[in-house]
This record gives C-alpha cells, structure tokens and sequence, in this order.
C-alpha cells in the first residue's frame, strides 16, 4: 500500500492528485504545520530525515521531492499513461516541465512569500522602517520581474497547446499545478493571463482533482 506523508498547504496535495488519476489505492498520513513557524513538524523526521512533504512510501521503498515521486509513480504503475512517448519533442516538453516547477518556477514564489511577510509581520517600531523598505527594494527589483517573467513565459508556451507538453494532459500538468495556484493566489496570474487562468479550470474541473481535494482537505496557496 502507497502511504502518503500529507502536510497541510503543501506540495503533497498533487501527489495525491496524481494517484487519483492513476486510479491507485492509497492511504493518508496527514500531518500539521506549526501555525506560527508554519514548518513541518518533527515526526516527518522518522519518515524522510529532511522531514519535508511530499514523501511516500511504498514497502520498503521511501521517495521524497515532488518530481522524484511523480516520475517514480508514472513509471512503476502508469502502464504508459500521463507521459508522452521517449523520444518524442512532447517528452522533452515533459521533462523540462517536471523540473521547471521546483527548479524554477516556486524559487521567485517563495521569495515573495517571504519579503511579504517581512513587509507586513509584527516587529520593533525601530526596525520596521528598514525592514519594510528592504523588503519592498528586493520585491521590486528583483521577484516581481522574475515571476512576472515567467508567467508571460508559461502563458506564451499555452498558445499553440492546451497542455504544457503538448495536446494531451500529462503529470507534467500535475507538477506545474502547484506554482500556479500559488501564482493566482499572491502573485499576480489573473485575467491578464487567460491561458493560465484556462488551465487552472480545466485542472480543477477534473474528477481526480475534485476526489484528491476530498481525501486530502482544502488548500490555502497564500500561505
């Protein structure tokens, strides 16, 4: 039986999206951030020694990191499914795409999140002038352009295709999921990006989708 280790507003929730898609059975260890540090707690430990989510276990077989656990389940039970054939232009799309979503796409997300907390977190009345300008300077300068560089990236590369590697849904779809709904919730992927914001409701529109949000509980990507 395929456990997975599922923290709350994480990563995991496309793993569970992608079994449900594969339509394998699985069962949910769910853990809880801690809500003032929002790490993972210390038990994900005894699982993975990063103790970071996602991470599954199959038997005797641990795998952690998103594209790890999507490649390792497409290829043990996809049976040929959601990946496109080797070889193929599509399959180069795909494997540019499984690590583009952690590689680079979450890297200007993550930033964000952390100089908006900066920005608008308790601190001393003296140092919240510089820490709030810094944090403005770095967002400015450097995140903004960058996430805005890549959504005009990712919106340019929907215009000849519904889907990121090509004409039919992938899990490179379910490994781009996640910075997306991230990106629409903080950082800016709105109406001026139609075919992302068509791609966000093509993805939620899916029964698997639907079904991994039932098991797994809601997610709140602001966090």
């Amino acid at each position: 039986m395929i456990i997975v280790h599922h923290l709350n507003n994480s990563r995991s929730q496309r793993i569970l999206w992608l079994l449900e898609e594969l339509g394998l059975p699985y069962e949910i260890k769910k853990y809880q951030r801690d809500p003032k540090t929002m790490l993972a707690p210390a038990e994900l430990k005894a699982v993975h020694p990063l103790g970071k989510s996602p991470v599954i276990t199959d038997g005797d077989t641990v795998v952690a990191e998103s594209g790890a656990i999507v490649e390792y389940l497409v290829e043990r039970y996809g049976n040929g499914r959601f990946v496109p054939a080797a070889g193929t232009p599509e399959k180069l799309k795909y494997s540019f795409y499984l690590h583009f979503a952690e590689g680079s796409a979450m890297s200007p997300l993550l930033m964000k999140l952390v100089f908006d907390r900066i920005e608008t977190g308790p601190m001393p009345f003296f140092a919240k002038p510089i820490a709030r300008s810094i944090a403005r300077k770095v967002k400015e300068t450097f995140v903004n352009p960058n996430i805005k560089n890549q959504l005009d990236y990712l919106e340019s590369e929907l215009a000849a295709r519904d889907w990121f590697a090509g004409s039919e849904f992938s899990a490179a779809d379910i490994q781009m999921s996640f910075p997306l709904e991230a990106a629409a919730s903080r950082a800016g992927l709105d109406a001026q990006y139609p075919r992302l914001s068509s791609f966000l409701q093509r993805i939620h529109a899916r029964p698997a989708y639907a079904r991994a949000l039932v098991r797994g509980g809601k997610y709140d990507f602001a966090r």
